[in-house]
């Protein structure tokens, strides 16, 4: 590796230390800004979007499956995302991105028309993109940067049960169920695991958190700041990348 390298790895490393220290202290401030529970699971009544994105499910899951006929044309995780690659190994946590950080990547858009119809219909939406795991894989605990955002999984496929696959947010185990939502806040700790023989997939959903006027002021800031950095430049340029590798190679 040249210096020159070595010496931008070591700043990024830096910046992201700095940052994610920075961030756990205006979370604790955002905690008393939240309009909604601060709990590691929130009530699916937190949104009225729930149910009308669950009764989507039908549409969402018949372009899934269309996508997912070929695996090698979803990139992983952390070719999608550097920041990623200690909690995505090889190519067993694929995303297929709709929005990252408010910004549509058209390609996908363009080909999961009625998913992205629903995604539309989200009120504050940050983040979206089909999220599948491999079978035997273990996503290792992990926190999200900030609280200015809360996500929600809707499960597609949901292979085995609670006890074979499943989610820990904090000190709670949760499984999924095909077709319904959960909803966590990801600066707790958790992890996943995939203990069966098939893949598991949801429809990762980041939205901004109500809060209170304040607390709107630091999650604009705070979603601004990020959006300005490699965390989001880099995601986005890659999904370009990707596409148009694609796209050349299938001419």
């Amino acid at each position: 590796m040249k210096t020159s390298q070595v010496v931008s790895a070591t700043k990024r490393k830096l910046i992201h230390i700095i940052g994610k220290r920075l961030l756990r202290l205006i979370n604790k401030v955002q905690n008393h800004c939240s309009i909604v529970p601060t709990s590691p699971f929130l009530p699916n009544e937190t949104f009225s979007w729930i149910s009308a994105l669950e009764e989507q499910f039908p549409k969402i899951i018949k372009e899934f499956d269309e996508v997912w006929k070929d695996p090698s044309k979803i990139p992983a995780f952390h070719q999608m995302s550097p920041d990623q690659a200690r909690i995505s190994k090889e190519d067993y946590w694929k995303t297929y991105a709709f929005f990252i950080f408010g910004n549509a990547v058209i390609e996908n858009c363009s080909k999961c028309t009625e998913t992205t119809e629903v995604l539309n219909k989200i009120p504050n939406l940050q983040n979206a993109w089909f999220s599948i795991l491999a079978p035997k894989y273990h996503i290792p605990p992990h926190r999200g940067p900030t609280k200015a955002l809360i996500r929600c999984h809707l499960g597609l496929k949901v292979p085995g049960n609670a006890n074979s696959c499943w989610i820990r947010v904090d000190n709670e185990v949760r499984g999924w169920s095909e077709g319904q939502c959960i909803l966590f806040d990801d600066t707790f700790e958790h992890e996943v695991q995939n203990n069966t023989s098939e893949y598991r997939a949801v429809l990762f959903i980041d939205v901004e958190r109500p809060m209170n006027r304040v607390g709107q002021l630091i999650n604009t800031l705070i979603l601004n700041m990020m959006k300005a950095t490699r965390y989001v430049k880099d995601p986005l340029n890659n999904m370009k990348k990707w596409n148009k590798n694609l796209s050349e190679k299938h001419k």
